[in-house]
């Protein structure tokens, strides 16, 4: 079998200044399992282009790690329970904004205001959806984007579900980031605001991740593989005490519905 018979490997970028080859290995031999259901030691050292003793060690060190194991009738290499568990975590995801959909367009359409749904990655909350308000004035969408979880209502309810020693952990220090002068400024408060959080069901936002944006959010529950929050954001004209009232009785009855579509 000739190289050429090999599907390339994809590249993104300019080549790192700095390359590591042996990194570079492992991961082209995990790209080539995802195009063929099990690979040789033969083939390995072939698509690497190095020697076979080199390949076995790249191979042994995947093995070691979970990301491919050794069929025991065949000998060939296949994938392993930590690349499965990464594909089925991905999977979830993508899984869990295509149930939650159409529950986030209808609260969309109800509230008339924008509704994200959010989920932690470490001291972050990344928006995993998002659909804008259909009025004049209104708050931006933030698809694909990452904020400080402890500026955010999404974030601040998902960083509730934490114990308190997780929370020190992801905060090693007292003083914490701020997006605007409304956002919480250090570990100490962070705690307090989290256990108000906990106590009440529910986390606010008020001109903390940006000036004249007020919002609120709404964990599901932590049985879920993913910790998700959904939240709905306005201009701080328009969210008054009636109305977050309103929207909050909303946003619960949305989780509940997307709670009971989610595996």
């Amino acid at each position: 079998m000739d190289g050429a018979q090999f599907p390339p490997a994809p590249e993104y970028g300019a080549t790192p200044q700095y390359p590591v080859e042996s990194v570079d290995n492992a991961l082209r031999v995990l790209l080539l399992l995802g195009e063929r259901p099990s690979l040789r030691l033969t083939d390995v050292s072939q698509y690497l282009d190095v020697a076979s003793s080199t390949a076995h060690r790249v191979l042994a060190m995947l093995q070691y790690r979970g990301f491919v194991r050794q069929d025991g009738a065949t000998r060939g290499y296949v994938p392993g329970p930590t690349l499965d568990g990464l594909a089925f975590g991905v999977l979830r995801r993508l899984d869990a904004r295509t149930l939650a959909r159409p529950v986030l367009d209808k609260l969309n359409v109800e509230l008339q205001e924008t509704i994200h749904l959010g989920r932690l990655e470490g001291s972050d909350v990344h928006f995993i959806d998002s659909i804008e308000s259909s009025r004049a004035l209104r708050v931006g969408g933030r698809l694909g984007r990452s904020m400080p979880a402890h500026c955010t209502s999404t974030g601040k309810v998902l960083l509730a579900g934490l114990s308190d020693q997780e929370l020190l952990s992801l905060y090693p220090t007292e003083e914490l980031p701020q997006l605007t002068g409304h956002s919480i400024g250090t570990r100490t408060r962070l705690l307090e605001v989290v256990a108000d959080i906990r106590a009440q069901g529910y986390a606010t936002s008020q001109e903390e991740s940006e000036e004249g944006v007020s919002s609120v959010a709404v964990a599901l529950p932590g049985r879920h593989a993913t910790r998700l929050s959904v939240a709905a954001s306005a201009p701080v004209t328009r969210m008054t005490e009636v109305t977050r009232h309103n929207v909050l009785a909303q946003i619960f009855a949305a989780v509940e519905e997307i709670d009971q579509l989610l595996p």
